[in-house]
């Protein structure tokens, strides 16, 4: 099992698993029970596939809230979360509280024992369609020392669906997130969810931050999976994991599996 918290020649594949919509949230939900048992069937298919690393996000909640989430969010994600962990105790597991609760998804990481959270806006300011959200790397690293946390943090730089306030410089926020923001990996993506990242923005990346493990967070799918080889230390692979590419479709393990073939 590769390890996406170090620099590897091929990249470790993280699987997603995207919550349909949660009770209490604006979509209508089928119940927390029905999104257990799709969470877990989804986990079970890409443990099966061979991920490396599995992380659990409520995308079914959009519109998302640009700050913290609701109590009852939090508490359904950790009931799920550590059904998934039950299922299959050997593939860590990562939390992305969306849009941007950090710490909501340390309090569940640690409470579940899950390796990591991933962090939409960690530095700099994010002009989004929840409005504009501002990153709080001080208060993330602060809650992680007051749990006494061990769940590592991977950020985004310039993260997808979103623009920046002004014109930063990419090189400027890869270095900036990586030195003065405390996190453990870095995440470049596409434009949006599915879409595939710009290959000069990866390399720009690895070059101003040659010792932050480096990851794909959107658009991995066959026909571009093999560029990141020996360019990227794990790729996060979602949509084009679901059957037909369809978000709404269970995880296809055949899928997975194919995935799998080119990443090692």
């Amino acid at each position: 099992m590769t390890d996406p918290f170090s620099k590897n020649s091929i990249p470790a594949l993280i699987g997603v698993v995207h919550l349909l919509p949660l009770p209490g949230n604006p979509r209508p939900s089928p119940g927390l029970d029905r999104v257990i048992d799709r969470a877990c069937a989804d986990a079970r298919a890409l443990a099966e596939g061979g991920v490396d690393s599995i992380i659990v996000e409520n995308l079914g909640d959009t519109p998302f809230s640009a700050g913290a989430v609701d109590p009852y969010t939090v508490a359904a994600m950790t009931r799920i979360a550590l059904a998934i962990a039950q299922e299959i105790p050997h593939i860590p597991l990562g939390i992305n509280v969306l849009r941007n609760d950090a710490r909501s998804a340390l309090g569940i990481a640690t409470a579940v024992n899950a390796r990591y959270i991933r962090v939409n806006v960690h530095t700099g300011s994010m002009v989004t369609d929840q409005g504009l959200i501002h990153g709080d790397a001080r208060n993330t690293l602060l809650e992680r020392l007051r749990l006494s946390s061990s769940a590592n943090i991977a950020a985004d730089v310039l993260v997808k669906h979103a623009v920046p306030l002004g014109t930063p410089d990419l090189a400027q926020v890869a270095h900036d997130t990586w030195e003065r923001g405390g996190v453990q990996a870095l995440i470049v993506s596409g434009t949006g969810t599915g879409k595939p990242i710009h290959p000069p923005d990866l390399e720009e990346v690895r070059r101003v931050a040659p010792l932050a493990p480096l990851w794909v967070g959107s658009g991995t799918t066959p026909e571009n999976a093999p560029i990141l080889i020996g360019r990227a230390d794990a790729a996060i692979v979602g949509t084009w994991l679901h059957a037909q590419g369809d978000l709404n479709a269970p995880i296809d393990v055949a899928r997975v599996r194919t995935i799998r073939q080119i990443f090692q």
